[in-house]
C-alpha cells in the first residue's frame, strides 16, 4: 500500500482548477449627527464604510473595501490589509459573515469571497481613500422590506445615493440569504453582502454583549438605548430597555458635563 509520503511525492495541485480568494470588509460605524438645536439630543445613524474603485471592474463605482489573498496570508490577515489600505482604518476584530462563491459573482474569473464584518469608533475615523481606491466614505444606512416583499437598502453620502433591490431567499441556521434584482450602481454582488452584513448585525444586537462594542468605556443609559435603536430601525420602551440591561452595567460616580444639558449619570460595562 502506498504511503503518505509516496502520495505526496506524485500530487501535482496544478491538476485542479483553483478559484482566486478575496476578503470583502463590511465595517460599521454609529455616527452622531449634533442638532442645531441645543435642547436636542445629537441624532444616530448607522454607516458603512465605502470606497470608490478607481480601476476596472465596475471603475468609478462604490464598493467595500477588500481585495485578494496574498501568499503566506489568513484570510483575516487579509481583510485588515485590504481595509487599512484602502481606507486608512483598521478595525479591532473581524466578525465572520458568509462565504460568496456563486458562480459569475465577479467579471474577472472564478473568485470567492470571504466577507467580515467589523465595529469602528467614531472618534478614530480618518478614514481616506488608497491603493485602488480613488476614495473612501462613511454612507448612513436604511434597510427595509417593502410592500412587495422585496428589501430596499439605502445607502447616503452627501449627494450621493445608491438605491440596491433585494430579495430574500431564506434562512438556515439563523442566517439569512439575499437574492440581488438591482445593484444600485454597487460593484459586483456587493449590494448582497452588505445586505447580509446588516441582518447578521441587527440579529446580534439584540443581544446587549454586542451593544457595548458601539459604546465608550463610560456612557449613559440613553446613549446605549440609542444604539439599539439606531441598529435596529425602532423605539423601545425606556423602562423595558432598562429592565433588560440592568445586570450587564454598573453605575459610576461620573456625569455627563455639556451647556444646555442636564447631567446624566454615566455607566461602565459590569
Amino acid at each position: 500500500m502506498q504511503s503518505e509520503k509516496e502520495f505526496l511525492s506524485g500530487y501535482n495541485i496544478e491538476d485542479y482548477e483553483r478559484p482566486s480568494v478575496t476578503t470583502d470588509v463590511v465595517a460599521f460605524m454609529i455616527r452622531s449627527e449634533e442638532s442645531d438645536n441645543y435642547k436636542r439630543n445629537s441624532e444616530n445613524k448607522l454607516s458603512i464604510l465605502l470606497i470608490r474603485r478607481g480601476q476596472h471592474p465596475f471603475r468609478d463605482c462604490w464598493a467595500l473595501p477588500g481585495g485578494f489573498l496574498q501568499p503566506g496570508e489568513t484570510i483575516e490577515a487579509c481583510a485588515v490589509r485590504e481595509i487599512g489600505e484602502e481606507t486608512n482604518v483598521t478595525p479591532v476584530a473581524l466578525m465572520p459573515v458568509a462565504v460568496f462563491s456563486e458562480p459569475g459573482r465577479d467579471p474577472r474569473g472564478w473568485i470567492i469571497s470571504n466577507a467580515y464584518a467589523c465595529i469602528i469608533s467614531e472618534d478614530s475615523v480618518r478614514q481616506t481613500g488608497g491603493d485602488d481606491a480613488s476614495d473612501a466614505q462613511w454612507f448612513d444606512v436604511g434597510f427595509e422590506r417593502n410592500k412587495d416583499g422585496d428589501f430596499s437598502l439605502d445607502l447616503c453620502y452627501a449627494h450621493t445615493h445608491l438605491h440596491a433591490i433585494l430579495t430574500q431567499e431564506e434562512t438556515r441556521f439563523g442566517k439569512t440569504s439575499f437574492a440581488i434584482r438591482d445593484s444600485g450602481n454597487l460593484a459586483f454582488d456587493h449590494a448582497r453582502i452588505i445586505a447580509t452584513a446588516l441582518t447578521a448585525l441587527r440579529e446580534g444586537v439584540k443581544s446587549i454583549e454586542t451593544v457595548f462594542d458601539f459604546l465608550p468605556e463610560k456612557f449613559t443609559l440613553s446613549a446605549m438605548q440609542k444604539v439599539q435603536e439606531t441598529i435596529l430601525n425602532k423605539s423601545i420602551l425606556p423602562a423595558n430597555f432598562r429592565r433588560k440591561i440592568r445586570d450587564f452595567v454598573v453605575e459610576t460616580d461620573e456625569y455627563t458635563q455639556g451647556a444646555g444639558h442636564r447631567p446624566a449619570k454615566l455607566y461602565r460595562r459590569k
